[in-house]
Order: C-alpha cells, then structure tokens, then sequence
C-alpha cells in the first residue's frame, strides 16, 4: 500500500496537472471505486461537475482536492489501497484496463482517471470539518496528522506513545496516534533508530522517542525524492512513473542480506499477516518479546 511519500508524490503531481481546473463531468465505470459515496454515482458526478479544483492536498496516506463553486466546502478524497492510481492522461488515450472513475476539465486537457487493480481504494465527493488545527474532509476527521504537517506535536506526540500499552511498532502504524507510516518506512525508521519493533512503548525515553520520529522524517523525506518506493507496478506517479527508492532501503525487503552498518544479516519476521525486517546485531530483540 503506498504510503506518506508515494502519496505525497501524487499530490504533487495533481498540484500540478489539476488544480485550478474547473470540472465538465465524472464518469463512474466501476461502482466500487465510489462505494463510499454513499449517495450514488449520479450524485458522485452531479456534485463536481462544473466546479474549480482547489490545491491538492494531503493528510497521511489520504488525499484530496477541495472544490470550488456553491460554498466551497467539499473535496474529492481518495484512497488509493494497494493498488490505486491516480493518473493523468490525454482524453483520447484507450481506457486502461482497470480504469474506475475519469474526469473531464472543460479546457479539454489531459484527464484525470482512477485505476485500481484490486479495487481497494476509493473515491468520494464529500464535506470538510475542522480537525487538528485544519480543514480536513469529514470522513478521515478521526485520522491523526502526519510527521510533516505544521500543526504536528512531537512533544503529544511522544507523551501519548508512551502511554500505550503496545509495541513500537504497532503504535508506527496506528493511524489515530501518527498518520502516513505504513510498514516500510516503520521498518526503515525503526532501523535507523536501532529499535526493535517488538519494544514496548513504555520503556521509550523522550529523547528515543525524538530519535525515532526524526528517523522517519528522514527516511520518508529520502524516499520523497526519489519518487517513492514501487516494488512492482502497482504504484506510479500521475504520469505512470515508478518510484525507485526500493534501491536504498536498508531493511525492508532484505532477508539474509548483510545489514549495511554492521554487515549481520537481516532477519524477516512474521508481524500482523505481514512481513518485519530487522538487523538482529543492530535492533537486538527486546528480553521476553515472542518471536
């Protein structure tokens, strides 16, 4: 599933191929890609259609694109899942194979289409509401703010990992105590602060606590620029571009490859029906932690 720099790249590339254009219709070509919008697709469509797109934004793994017209106060909000993309693509090019959802611009430019394989992600039109500090659409008003937002508290922050009764890396990848950090970076972050994800949050110091949360500032920054990271081609940029970040990861993805700073190899382990990547020299695993 993409994760904050894989998304933050779309928005991006929607920043910059979409905003500021006014909509001429929505086409809905598979009902799941909206089934969030509760009302329906005639309404999904009606609700933008000859609309402003505002600046593309983003919160976590979600983003959106505020709409302009009537009051202003909805947005397009999409979630890609493992599989979703948002593409930019000139308006006679052939459907693609998985397309869910095009939009037209009355400029008769490039459109915007949602592609999604697996059709985990979704689209929907919907309200904003006021959520930490900021404007957000309603239906991700419970979602915590991301390491790179403005109105990120590191001192909440650390005080309210601290206090849960859980793993380290379970509190990473809790998305109402920080947003955007999915299993690769919390690898990566974990790595770089030479903690085991097994650790429980309690036994964390404030100073570890900042160590790990500029550990995945950094990280995802590095990843930022280099596009991303795309293990296959399921995730691209709204030009249809991987990422290549994939190349620098220490960690993830590297079972029995030497660990880059102490040359152990990396072990896998099985965490949550998913996968953890760890150097056993570097991340010593916690006393009483199962494997």
């Amino acid at each position: 599933m993409p994760e904050l720099p894989e998304v933050e790249v779309v928005r991006r590339g929607l920043e910059r191929w979409v905003s500021g254009r006014v909509v001429a219709r929505a086409e809905v070509l598979h009902p799941r890609a909206i089934r969030r919008h509760v009302p329906g697709a005639v309404e999904f469509s009606a609700r933008m259609e000859g609309r402003t797109v505002g600046p593309a934004e983003r919160r976590g793994k979600y983003l959106w694109l505020p709409l302009g017209g009537s009051d202003g106060s909805d947005a397009i909000l999409a979630h890609l899942g493992m599989s979703g993309q948002l593409l930019v693509v000139e308006p006679d090019s052939a459907p693609e194979k998985h397309l869910r959802v095009r939009i037209a611009f009355t400029d008769g430019g490039p459109e915007l289409r949602f592609v999604d394989q697996r059709t985990f992600g979704h689209v929907l039109v919907t309200g904003m509401t006021q959520a930490g500090g900021r404007a957000v659409p309603e239906p991700i008003a419970h979602i915590a703010a991301d390491p790179f937002e403005k109105g990120f508290d590191d001192d909440g922050f650390a005080h309210r990992l601290r206090a849960r009764q859980t793993e380290v890396k379970r509190a990473l990848l809790d998305q109402s105590l920080i947003s955007g950090v999915g299993n690769i970076y919390a690898d990566e972050a974990l790595w770089r602060a030479r903690l085991h994800g097994a650790r429980p949050t309690a036994t964390l110091t404030r100073p570890k606590v900042a160590e790990l949360l500029a550990a995945a500032r950094e990280v995802m920054s590095a990843a930022l620029s280099e596009g991303g990271t795309s293990f296959d081609s399921l995730y691209v940029n709204v030009n249809g571009e991987s990422g290549y970040f994939d190349r620098s990861l220490a960690v993830y993805g590297r079972r029995d490859e030497p660990c880059s700073r102490c040359g152990a190899p990396i072990v896998r382990e099985s965490f949550m029906n998913r996968s953890s990547y760890s150097c056993p020299r570097c991340q010593p695993r916690p006393r009483g932690a199962v494997a």
